[in-house]
């Protein structure tokens, strides 16, 4: 597997890509933030709506490949906003995704780790998720060290329209601030 960050130039030209992943992870039963079916336009248009962002910086994104050149996972780094001067340490790790066909391989935890590292290279020192509860993803994060939090109660709607709880984590990374 090979790991791409993708820039502001980039995520135009992955589009696509990212598109079938998103609807596989949500066709796919993974709790996301959108409801199945999910076709491609949509998914299409929900991508191109992160581009702002990751000119801004706002947003980091990356992308696993397979030996193909094939986007088979993603993960991204949301960055604080500038308008909350009180948080430059943290950032909160988004929509951790990995294609149905390449799950099992390592694909979601080298993503984790990419991740992470980015994040103490950007001298991020706090990170934070939240994940459907009792979902697949939750045995990941723990796994790799991450702190449960807690639970929220009736969260979102999983991709089948079910209320389900959300778990938070997160996890201390790099050297603290100060």
């Amino acid at each position: 597997m090979r790991t791409l960050r993708l820039g502001a130039e980039q995520l135009p030209q992955r589009v696509g890509e990212l598109a079938e992943l998103l609807a596989d992870t949500v066709n796919g039963g993974a709790s996301v933030g959108f409801l199945a079916p999910l076709a491609r336009e949509p998914a299409v248009a929900w991508w191109r709506g992160r581009a702002a962002a990751v000119a801004a910086g706002q947003l980091a994104v990356w992308v696993a490949l397979d030996d193909g050149g094939r986007a088979v996972g993603t993960v991204g780094l949301a960055f604080p906003h500038p308008d909350k001067p009180n948080s430059p340490h943290r950032a909160e790790l988004v929509k951790l995704m990995v294609h149905r066909d390449a799950r099992g391989r390592g694909v979601g935890r080298g993503l984790l780790a990419v991740a992470e590292e980015a994040a103490v290279a950007a001298g991020i020192t706090l990170l934070h998720l939240d994940t459907e509860t009792d979902s697949p993803a939750e045995h990941l994060y723990r796994s790799a060290g991450w702190t449960r939090a807690g639970v929220i109660p009736d969260y979102a709607l999983d991709p089948h329209g079910v209320l389900r709880p959300t778990t938070l984590y997160y996890k201390h990374v790099g050297a603290p601030a100060g």
